[in-house]
């Protein structure tokens, strides 16, 4: 809420029911229900977009599956998650060499490499707290995001890519890419973006990092 530019954007939000632990096992589960989130955001109001705020869940159901059951109740509605749009955002670097940061354990962490390198991005380093508990992750404080990044080898990297909607790295993305020197994407400040792109609104916004500029 605190990127949003002007009275101009709205944002609607509905939540999906989640196992306290992010696994292979647990993130398929979330699909069931994205139809029916979706279903309550404002029935018969306008909506430009819908955006599924999951990064570890969209690596696991696949974005094909993800929009299919957004649009089963939103016909022809844009739609978008923090693994496409991070992945849109890359590419409007021109980024095709990715540094990664997550939260997650190492069978995660596998499923969102392979996402990447599907989009034909090479990972040159990868970092993780390996935590397993979803509401953990949550209380990452953005300092600790701050030193692990920097501690990274990103030498070789166009960019750094910081995943999971429950990490604050909003709070910390524009100080790390003063220091880096590179674009730094994370998944909150990725989806709010490319959401705000695909509704039609294309305005800069300040203070959250060099990709609100695009």
């Amino acid at each position: 809420m605190n990127m949003r530019p002007s009275d101009d954007v709205t944002v609607f939000t509905s939540r999906l029911h989640s196992d306290p632990d992010c696994s292979l096992e647990s993130l398929p589960k979330m699909g069931a229900q994205i139809a029916d989130a979706t279903s309550l955001l404002i029935p018969e109001g306008r909506l430009d977009v819908v955006a599924y705020s999951c990064t570890s869940g969209t690596a696991v159901l696949g974005f094909d599956k993800v929009r299919q059951l957004i649009q089963s109740v939103r016909p022809g509605i844009a739609c978008t998650t923090p693994l496409t749009a991070s992945i849109e955002a890359l590419n409007a670097f021109g980024s095709k060499r990715v540094a990664v940061l997550t939260p997650y354990t190492d069978e995660v962490n596998e499923m969102i490499a392979r996402s990447l390198e599907a989009a034909d991005k090479e990972i040159t380093s990868f970092a993780s707290f390996k935590i397993v508990e979803c509401e953990l992750m949550t209380r990452v404080p953005p300092e600790a995001l701050l030193r692990a990044a920097l501690a990274m080898d990103t030498h070789d990297a166009d960019a750094l890519f910081i995943s999971c909607t429950a990490l604050r790295a909003v709070d910390v993305v524009a100080e790390i890419e003063r220091r880096l020197g590179k674009p730094v994407i994370t998944a909150v400040q990725a989806l709010y973006w490319h959401s705000l792109r695909l509704a039609g609104y294309s305005k800069p916004i300040d203070g959250f990092g060099r990709l609100f500029a695009l």
